[in-house]
């Protein structure tokens, strides 16, 4: 299985902490691996406590299906996959992007400390930074 680079990792961490400075804001970011397993991590020392572990659970979520997790609300609407947020770890909203180099899934990317849509162009500001898609 594919998965991201700790240098890849690392950079897109860089990546993140610029775009949220430039937003004005403090996060938490987190980079997990294909298998959701954390692989990069780090908090702006302004970062609200509990940033932490919806950063992990951000990039968690997105890995999981490879979807972002701004897509899951609306996913969830449906009935049959309204169950799913429900799930531990499971978070729908605005902040965590799969990480795909080209078609293959490669892991996940979280921010937390912004509001929703503020995370979610962290994230993907990031990605672009590295010439890596949120989606296949």
């Amino acid at each position: 299985m594919a998965s991201i680079t700790r240098e890849a990792a690392a950079a897109l961490v860089g990546h993140a902490r610029a775009a949220a400075r430039s937003l004005g804001i403090e996060v938490t970011i987190a980079v997990t691996d294909a298998t959701g397993e954390l692989k990069a991590f780090e908090r702006d020392d302004g970062a609200r406590f509990l940033t932490a572990t919806i950063a992990v659970d951000k990039a968690w979520t997105a890995t999981s299906y490879g979807v972002s997790t701004r897509q899951w609300t609306a996913i969830l609407q449906r009935p049959m996959a309204a169950q799913l947020a429900h799930r531990p770890r499971f978070v729908a909203v605005g902040g965590g992007c799969p990480i795909f180099d080209g078609a293959q899934l490669v892991g996940g990317i979280g921010v937390s400390g912004g509001d929703a849509e503020q995370d979610h162009q962290v994230a993907e500001r990031a990605l672009a930074a590295l010439g890596l898609a949120a989606s296949a």
